[in-house]
């Protein structure tokens, strides 16, 4: 459960592919972005499902996110630097909208590109 994680280490980036649409309450999604930027010092990115994706993967429920609500949400203790669109085409022949973006954390002072 990664809302349960308790890093012992920091991490310069924090990549997550397929794991942050599984949170379907904001209370999961606090947790879960409080974990992070408090072990995450320069850079975010998480793939999650696009408005235009999926509703449940796996059988499970999901969120959906475009690229303002993802903004919105981690806005706190992330500033976005970039999201783009990508279809994902499954084993299934099947095909799955995503939408992947980069965080800069506001505590990180570097002008840096990504």
């Amino acid at each position: 459960d990664i809302t349960e994680f308790k890093p012992e280490t920091d991490y310069d980036i924090w990549h997550d592919r397929a794991a942050f649409h599984f949170l379907t309450n904001m209370e999961q999604v606090k947790r879960y972005i409080d974990i992070a930027s408090q072990s995450t010092h320069k850079y975010m990115t998480i793939g999650t499902f696009s408005e235009n994706g999926p509703t449940k993967c796996s059988g499970l429920d999901i969120q959906q996110y475009s690229e303002d609500t993802m903004s919105s949400v981690m806005n706190n203790h992330f500033e976005k630097v970039r999201c783009i669109s990508n279809v994902h085409h499954t084993p299934f022949n099947t095909t799955q909208n995503f939408l992947f973006c980069s965080f800069r954390s506001k505590y990180y002072n570097s002008n840096l590109p990504i």
